[in-house]
């Protein structure tokens, strides 16, 4: 577990990091939704290309029960107000045995921000990849989001790859479900 001693406005407060368990379920539903609504607000593929697959809960679950998953909880003073989520890949066959973690999402309370709570989540989340043989990490950034972009640098991650998206649906992917037509097959 990682932990920041801070003080905030003449105040002594504990910032932590530990890892989520199910019954920590309900505390990162709760987060995800909130950083659902502020990747929608920058880009509003996010939820359908970047997020969790529905029902939220239950893919968290999952990552719970997955070895090559990591999430953890954020906390100052014992509360969850933010959370990480890693994950473990394989890179191309010809790096055989070669593994990447990469921190597939972020996210504190806006009210948190700015005391150390992504710090020590980041920086508790590589530790745990490091220590299982990892020396490669990668952090997913949406274009145009500056904050996350400036955390990910203040801690050592530098851009190698950007994806770029066009859509033909004339909105921006908002209504994908209601665009899409399965080929029918003859």
């Amino acid at each position: 577990m990682g932990t920041l001693l801070a003080t905030v406005c003449g105040m002594d407060i504990s910032v932590t990091a530990r890892p989520a368990d199910t019954a920590d379920v309900v505390f990162l539903v709760d987060l995800y939704r909130k950083l659902e609504a502020e990747m929608v607000a920058i880009h509003p593929m996010w939820p359908r290309a970047d997020g969790l697959d529905e029902p939220v809960e239950e893919s968290f679950l999952a990552c719970l029960d997955d070895a090559g998953a990591r999430v953890y909880l954020g906390e100052i003073d014992g509360y969850p107000l933010g959370f990480i989520l890693g994950r473990s890949r394989s890179l191309l066959a010809h790096e055989a045995g070669v593994r990447v973690a990469a921190i597939r999402m972020v996210f504190v309370e806006q009210e948190a921000r700015g005391v150390g709570v992504g710090e020590v989540m980041r920086e508790t989340l590589l530790e745990d990849f490091r220590g299982t043989g990892h020396q490669l990490f990668d952090a997913h950034v949406l274009p145009g989001h500056r904050l996350a972009k400036n955390f990910f640098e203040a801690g050592g991650f530098a851009a190698r790859s950007i994806v770029m998206h066009h859509s033909d649906l004339g909105d921006g992917g908002r209504r994908i479900r209601a665009h899409y037509r399965p080929t029918v097959e003859s």
